[in-house]
């Protein structure tokens, strides 16, 4: 079995080091980096499984890093920061970020946090489902791994297309706010609403011709989400 490699990217070689050797220990392959455009450089040439980036970097930080990143790369990111901030953390998943740790934090918790994304990422690849689904003006491909709107296939990052697949393959059910969450994110993010809505916006932003005003994923008040059922 290949094994699963992590970029750890840190300005301090203290804490790069650290990580490096707890990470390896727990079985990872580990790549490293000091500088954001390293890290963005590493992850091209590289392509490592998952990407652990500190914010609080000189030149180039994490959420510039993470820009630049998405531009060409789904690869899930764990976000790590001195702050704690709601602000901080909804920005970084605003722009792709799939996870967030806030400093000071128990290296076995990032263990368990990448453990967690490495087993929600192999379920649903091992997923038995429906190949193919049209949803209006949207088609999945659920063996390709892509999705269309107007024949305009749409690059989605991990996190989102874990969503969107959800939500399509139930289709015409109602999905509470907890499920999701739980099959998503795992279930120690099950009362988590504001990361789910965070997401659920981003997604609109790229398959709904008015966001604002979305006809594909439904919100349903206090409750849930759900996509219509596709017409016979």
């Amino acid at each position: 079995m290949k094994q699963f490699r992590v970029l750890v990217v840190d300005d301090e070689p203290r804490i790069l080091k650290f990580l490096e050797v707890k990470l390896k220990a727990s079985g990872y392959g580990v790549l490293t980096a000091n500088s954001g455009a390293e890290a963005l450089e590493q992850v091209e040439a590289q392509e490592p499984d998952l990407v652990v980036l500190d914010v609080l970097m000189p030149k180039k930080d994490g959420f510039e890093t993470l820009k630049e990143l998405r531009a060409f790369s789904s690869v899930p990111v764990i976000i790590l920061s001195a702050k704690e901030a709601d602000t901080d953390k909804i920005r970084g998943l605003e722009l792709g970020a799939d996870d967030y740790l806030a400093k000071p934090f128990s290296p076995d918790e990032l263990v368990a946090r990448i453990e967690a994304l490495r087993r929600r990422l192999v379920s649903v690849q091992d997923r038995k489902v429906v190949e193919f689904i049209t949803l209006g003006r949207m088609s999945i491909d659920f063996k390709k791994h892509t999705v269309s709107v107007n024949k305009k296939e749409i690059r989605l990052t991990r996190i989102e297309w874990l969503l969107l697949s959800e939500l399509a393959r139930n289709a015409g059910k109602l999905m509470l706010y907890r499920e999701l969450l739980t099959k998503v994110w795992g279930p120690e993010y099950r009362d988590d609403v504001q990361i789910l809505r965070t997401w659920v916006s981003r997604l609109r932003h790229k398959i709904e011709q008015e966001p604002d005003q979305p006809a594909i994923i439904r919100t349903i008040p206090k409750t849930g989400y759900m996509i219509d059922q596709p017409s016979a």
